[in-house]
């Protein structure tokens, strides 16, 4: 039987750089990865990663949050991980019958300063569905698409996970193959979002995050990956991950 964690030293050992973290992500199990990048993301103060909490951590993330982030920005990220605890309970009830595009019209565009409380339990609260609604009949009220207003009237890290929760309710691969495409857009790429991305979705919806990419971009996922990536082996597993459904490599006899 193959302990991981010998497994691991001895990969390391042997391998370096950016393929080696990449092969060491591929084989963690995927609490433990998801757990390792949580925490990265709070130390960093990173919204987008935190979207997507894995209820098993329960408190311990929650206080985690209050520990290491403040104000509205602190309070969006544990309702959110509250949501996701209740909906992994099967407790969690997301039946609104009304739509409350006044509260928020009146709480952005329709006053001077912003009633941040208001976008936050709003957001924080509906389900997908009912949101999507929102959205829509939002534009229709004010003129203009929710993300606008988000922006003109939040900034910071508030601003970028209210426009991350705005962009994953309206569709979780175009959220995806965005932040793909900005990671490799610039003159050096962000290889921390791009892996993280390539190994916690591999398994999920790759081939919709493909599809949305070609559809967004103009160009593939793969052939843009070949272009901006050119580090050997790094490379090749990368492009794999992005060609077909990949299931997260555990190696026979593998000990969690």
């Amino acid at each position: 039987t193959i302990n991981w964690c010998d497994l691991v030293s001895a990969l390391k050992s042997e391998l370096g750089g950016l393929f080696e973290s990449l092969i060491v992500a591929l084989m963690t199990p995927t609490v433990s990865y998801d757990a390792s990048q949580l925490h990265k993301a709070l130390k960093c103060k990173q919204s987008s990663p935190l979207l997507f909490f894995p209820p098993e951590f329960g408190g311990k993330l929650e206080k985690d949050i209050c520990s290491d982030t403040s104000g509205h920005y602190q309070r969006l990220l544990v309702i959110l991980l509250q949501v996701e605890m209740a909906a992994a309970g099967k407790t969690y009830v997301s039946s609104h019958v009304y739509l409350p595009l006044q509260d928020l019209y009146a709480a952005g565009e329709d006053k001077f300063g912003t009633d941040e409380e208001t976008f936050i339990t709003i957001l924080g609260n509906r389900s997908a569905e009912h949101l999507r609604r929102v959205f829509d009949a939002y534009r229709k009220l004010s003129g203009s698409d929710i993300e606008d207003s988000i922006k003109g009237e939040t900034t910071g890290n508030l601003e970028n996970l209210m426009l991350a929760v705005v962009k994953c309710v309206k569709s979780i691969p175009e959220f995806f193959a965005e932040r793909l495409y900005k990671s490799m857009r610039r003159a050096g790429t962000d290889d921390d979002t791009l892996m993280r991305i390539m190994v916690s979705r591999s398994e999920v919806d790759m081939l919709d995050i493909r599809a949305s990419f070609k559809k967004m971009y103009g160009v593939s996922l793969y052939t843009t990956i070949q272009v901006h990536l050119t580090y050997g082996e790094y490379q090749k597993v990368v492009v794999s991950l992005s060609l077909k459904k990949t299931v997260k490599f555990k190696p026979v006899g593998y000990v969690n």
